[in-house]
C-alpha cells in the first residue's frame, strides 16, 4: 500500500495563514501527476511552526481532498509522547491511512526510551505507523536492533529512513523482515536505497517534480535501473539545489515558479538567497520543468 513516490507536502501560506485552497489544489495536482501517496505536516510541512489546530486542519484537508484515491500518511510525531498520541488519534478520526512518527527530537532518549515512546503511540489507536528516523534533525538514531523490536508490534509497518546510510536497508531487512516497508527519506540516495530493498521515497523533490519522481520510482520498482538512472540524471541537480538552503524553502520556491503556491515560510526560516533561486531555476530547466 505504501510504495512509490510520496511527496512530503509543503504547507502553503498566504499572508501568514495556512492557505487551505492552495493545499487542496496541490493534492489534486499530485494525484494527476502520479504520486502514490501524500505525507502532510512532516518537517517539510513546517510542523514545528504550526499550531496544533493548524496541524490538524491540514491533515483533515488533505484526507478529504485525497478522498481515498491515494493513501495519506499523516505527520503525527512529537518529542512529547502525550502530544504524539493526540495527533495519532486525530489522524485516525479523520480517516488518514497511516501516521509518520519521528524519533523524539531534542530529548535524546535512549533506545529503551524509543521503544517506550513508540509502544505508547502504537497502543493508543489502530492506525499503522511509519517510523521516521532522521538523526541529523532529531539527534537520536534508532538502531536496526531497536527497529526490529518495534517491528514485532502489529501496526508498526515501516520506516522512513533519512540516515543516508544505504547499508541500513539491508540491516533493517535482517532485523525487521523483508516485508517491513522501507521508504527513503533522502532524495539523492533513493536510487541506491531501492536497489538495497527499499520500495519508495517520502520525497521533498516530489513537491516540485511529482511526475518525474513517480516515474523514477516506477522504474526502480520494476527493476529497470538503466531507466531509473536516466531519471536520476535529470533530477540530481534539483535534489541538490532544493537543499542548498532548508529543503522546504527550496520546494516552496519551486512551486511558486510553477504558480502553485507562494514562497512564504514562517520564521525562523527565511526566503531564499537570489543565488539559490538561480540554482533551482537552472535545475528545473535541466529537468524540463520550466523553460
Amino acid at each position: 500500500m505504501f510504495r512509490g513516490s510520496m511527496p512530503a507536502l509543503v504547507t502553503p501560506f498566504r499572508n501568514g495563514e495556512v492557505d487551505l485552497d492552495a493545499l487542496k489544489h496541490l493534492v489534486e495536482w499530485h494525484i494527476e501527476e502520479g504520486s502514490t501517496g501524500l505525507v502532510p505536516v512532516g518537517t517539510t510541512g513546517e510542523s514545528p511552526t504550526l499550531s496544533h489546530e493548524e496541524h490538524e486542519s491540514v491533515v483533515e484537508a488533505v484526507v478529504k481532498a485525497a478522498a481515498g484515491r491515494i493513501p495519506v500518511i499523516a505527520g503525527a510525531g512529537s518529542n512529547n509522547t502525550v502530544e504524539a498520541i493526540r495527533f495519532m488519534r486525530f489522524a485516525e478520526k479523520v480517516g488518514a491511512d497511516a501516521a509518520l512518527v519521528v524519533t523524539p527530537y531534542y530529548n535524546k532518549p535512549t533506545q529503551r526510551g524509543l521503544i517506550a515512546h513508540f509502544t505508547a503511540v502504537h497502543d493508543c489507536c489502530d492506525l499503522p505507523i511509519i517510523i521516521y528516523n532522521i538523526p541529523p534533525r532529531s539527534v537520536v538514531d534508532m538502531t536496526p536492533a531497536t527497529m526490529g523490536q518495534l517491528a514485532k508490534l502489529p501496526r508498526i509497518v515501516g520506516v522512513k529512513d533519512a540516515t543516508g546510510k544505504l547499508e541500513r536497508v539491508s540491516q533493517q531487512r535482517s532485523a525487521c523482515g523483508a516485508d517491513f516497508i522501507q521508504l527513503s527519506g533522502e532524495d539523492a540516495t533513493a536510487l541506491g536505497f531501492n536497489a538495497h530493498g527499499g520500495v519508495g521515497c517520502i520525497s521533498v523533490t516530489a513537491n516540485v517534480a511529482p511526475r518525474l519522481c513517480a516515474e523514477f520510482q516506477q522504474a526502480t520498482l520494476a527493476g529497470d535501473y538503466a531507466k531509473a538512472l536516466e531519471y536520476q540524471d535529470r533530477l540530481m541537480p534539483l535534489h541538490e539545489a532544493i537543499f542548498v538552503e532548508p529543503g522546504l524553502v527550496g520546494a516552496k520556491y519551486g512551486l511558486s515558479r510553477l504558480g502553485l503556491c507562494t514562497e512564504e515560510v514562517r520564521s525562523p526560516l527565511t526566503g531564499l538567497e537570489d543565488s539559490t533561486k538561480s540554482a533551482i531555476d537552472d535545475a528545473m530547466r535541466h529537468a524540463g520543468l520550466i523553460n
